[in-house]
């Protein structure tokens, strides 16, 4: 019912506001551009025309409340993110930006509420196109009910490095995986009618210099991976804006390098789009926009009057500045939002806590399950709830991408704390698993300890039939974790209740892989992620039985940092080092080299013959599965897979190949998956399309992908490194 009352507030709060697209109702504009038979080409074309050079310059850049009094917004910004002003004499709508990865966040002083979903990675986990396609809809339809038209969500980079503070909104670390799944993604928020957006392009994989490192990486490794996620996802999605990202790619920034922006994205995939900066990545006028750049945010800086006068002086072709404003006004007939713009009004919130619950559910991944200590029985008679404050709320990751907590924080900073402790604590969504947990096992004695004492947490489990301990990692934009270790001492509080409790559960909150240095002392353990606004309850029913965890890791945990590519997260000089934190960014310039080439996650560990804590796609259930009868051919593969358990449940076939030894790739790749729901005994047969791009290698000579001749091998199975099926495929030329 607290979600049903702030619903309400959010409506007294926007129902007093002015349309965000300021038109006149007794005299609409008209003119050939407002014409709906016309494609959205020939009316961007039309509008152009009547276009003044001010009008123009107007649109390719904009302002935001995050830049302080100099770019203060008047009353019919929406308040979120950024804001461009429409043109209303022609009919030229507002653009209401707003941030929207795990839910509609910075919703500025026009909303009361929006819904909290998972992290990025929570729904990653679920290894499900549709699900994803539901959480970007949800995103979508509350951007368009807040009266916004701009979602800024959607990272495409990989997880390189799983000490960056941003994983959490990441969908992974293999590029078919991230491209498949965001795809759908983007493509369920525009389908709401509104625009979206795919960052951070390219290759932005820690927070550590964000504003000044250069990323080296060779061109062939670059297309297989990050640039194939962001192909994949684009291409399948239609989305209608990029944003280039802060850092600097082989020695040019990311929003002035013309190999990314006109090569690769205008070029090679004939991208119709915009391509807007991240906030504050703009470093020039001329160079950046013959490089192709589109749109400055959110300032004037560089696209205001130096853009005029480049343009005055023949130093930036009038065309160029025409192209940009095309592609902002084209995307804008062709997402809608011209012809049906968006009317601000209360956010439904039961939608989308239905969707939040399910992917956290389908998302939780079950890691460890000795001697079945899973699923609770409801009639165990006592349970000890420990740490992570488990009576108030679960946590969010931090940033951009933070969701206001409906009612407020659930977990308040100390009293008279410095103005820093809620960056530090995190935000705490309302949805407290131990209510969830007394709903389930309602005869059972729980109490609740908060672990700042570890000898009290263990006295209390040591008194309990099974103790439960939540641990969580707090990560945020502008600052990547110091290590992989879980903070506060928690690896500490779960080995005291370790000990004091053999049936020790524990359940990590977490922004992406941890070390488990307590792994071989509990039997049990479960990664939920940042599970939404209706974590607690999906939580519970995982725990206990009611949802069959069907989860699968998207992203590979390491036994220690020692086993990654880079043991040293890259910083700079050692003598120059400053706080990796947002307010105090290193000064010195760096660069990030990204030896380990194509092996990225699970393919480094492959490659190294390293041995993971736990690989990529793996995941457990409270039943078993078999795979058999398997017919392979380059296009097509068909399996068998069979529940052999005695309980209903789903199961991530995984479908990888290897590559003929003349490619020079890693021992193997991810090329199909598909979720298979399964009633006990019950088998299905699966027959999976294999796209020839996904068994390609990138040609450097000829620009282009190619399938190689020779003998491909196909591996079938529950995880990367669990493939009982395979076969031998020949490609001939």
């Amino acid at each position: 019912m607290r979600l049903a009352s702030f619903a309400l507030g959010a409506f007294a709060a926007v129902a007093l506001l002015s349309p965000a697209f300021p038109q006149s109702a007794d005299q609409p504009v008209t003119g050939p551009w407002t014409d709906k038979s016309l494609s959205p080409d020939r009316r961007a074309d039309l509008l152009l025309e009547q276009l003044t050079l001010d009008e123009k310059l107007q649109l390719v850049h904009g302002g935001s409340p995050y830049m302080g009094e100099e770019t203060r917004q008047p009353a019919q910004s929406l308040g979120g993110a950024g804001w461009i002003p429409g043109i209303p004499r022609l009919g030229i709508p507002d653009f209401q930006m707003t941030d929207g990865r795990s839910g509609v966040a910075n919703i500025g002083n026009r909303g009361r509420y929006a819904t909290a979903l998972p992290s990025a990675l929570a729904a990653a986990a679920t290894w499900d196109p549709a699900l994803a396609y539901d959480y970007g809809a949800t995103v979508g339809r509350e951007v368009r009910e807040l009266g916004f038209n701009v979602s800024l969500g959607g990272t495409a980079n990989l997880i390189r490095e799983p000490r960056n503070g941003r994983n959490f909104e990441c969908w992974g670390e293999d590029p078919i995986l991230i491209g498949r799944m965001l795809g759908r993604e983007l493509k369920g928020t525009q389908d709401q009618g509104v625009i979206g957006n795919i960052n951070r392009y390219a290759v932005n994989d820690q927070e550590n210099g964000r504003f000044i490192y250069n990323t080296v990486i060779d061109r062939r490794a670059l297309w297989e991976t990050d640039l194939l996620a962001f192909q994949i996802a684009i291409r399948e999605s239609g989305v209608g804006t990029v944003m280039c990202a802060y850092n600097k790619l082989n020695g040019a920034y990311a929003c002035e390098n013309p190999y990314l922006l006109d090569d690769v994205l205008r070029k090679a995939w004939n991208y119709k789009g915009w391509i807007m900066s991240d906030w504050g990545a703009t470093h020039s006028t001329v160079p950046s926009a013959l490089a192709g750049f589109d749109q400055e945010m959110p300032s004037d800086k560089f696209y205001g009057a130096g853009l005029k006068a480049a343009i005055e002086n023949g130093k930036v072709p009038m065309s160029r500045l025409n192209d940009m404003v095309h592609r902002i006004l084209r995307t804008a007939y062709t997402l809608g939002i011209w012809d049906n713009p968006p009317k601000p009004g209360p956010v439904n919130p039961f939608p989308g806590a239905e969707v939040a619950q399910r992917v956290a559910e389908q998302g939780i991944v079950l890691l460890k399950n000795a001697d079945a200590q899973l699923p609770l029985n409801p009639t165990v008679s006592s349970i000890a709830v420990i740490g992570a404050h488990a009576d108030a709320g679960v946590l969010s990751g931090g940033g951009s991408d933070q969701v206001d907590a409906a009612g407020g924080n659930a977990v308040q900073p100390p009293p008279n704390s410095d103005r820093n402790a809620t960056r530090r604590s995190g935000v705490w969504h309302p949805s407290p698993p131990l209510a969830a947990i007394r709903a389930l096992a309602p005869a059972a004695k729980i109490a609740f300890d908060s672990g700042a004492d570890p000898s009290a947490a263990a006295k209390l489990a040591a008194a309990s039939t099974v103790a439960i301990v939540f641990v969580s990692q707090r990560t945020t934009e502008g600052r990547d974790v110091e290590n992989l270790s879980l903070p506060d001492h928690q690896d500490d509080l779960i080995a005291h209740v370790a000990a004091a409790n053999p049936r020790t559960i524990v359940v990590l909150e977490t922004g992406g892989p941890v070390l488990m240095p307590w792994l071989d002392r509990v039997p049990a353990v479960l990664e939920a992620w940042y599970p939404g606004i209706r974590g607690g309850p999906a939580i519970a029913n995982i725990l206990f039985g009611k949802v069959n965890p069907s989860g699968r890791l998207p992203v590979t945990f390491p036994k220690s940092e020692a086993d990654l590519p880079h043991p040293v997260l890259p910083g700079p000089p050692k003598s120059d080092t400053q706080s990796t934190g947002a307010d105090h960014q290193p000064e010195v310039p760096f660069d990030v080299p990204y030896t380990e080439g194509l092996q990225v996650g699970y393919k480094w560990f492959d490659a190294q013959d390293k041995q993971p804590l736990f690989p990529f796609g793996f995941g457990l259930s409270y039943t078993t599965f078999t795979y058999s009868a398997l017919r392979a051919g380059p296009k097509q593969i068909t399996f068998t897979v069979t529940n052999t358990g005695s309980a209903p449940g789903a199961e991530v076939a995984q479908v990888y190949s290897s590559l003929p030894a003349s490619a020079a790739e890693p021992p193997k790749r991810l090329v199909a998956w598909q979720r298979v729901q399964l009633a006990p005994r019950e088998s299905k047969t699966v027959t999976l399309a294999i796209d020839p791009e996904f068994l390609s290698i990138f040609n450097l000579d000829k620009q282009s992908w190619e399938l190689l001749p020779g003998e491909y091998r196909v591996l079938v199975g529950g995880s990367s490194r669990n493939t009982p099926l395979s076969a031998a495929i020949r490609v001939v030329p």
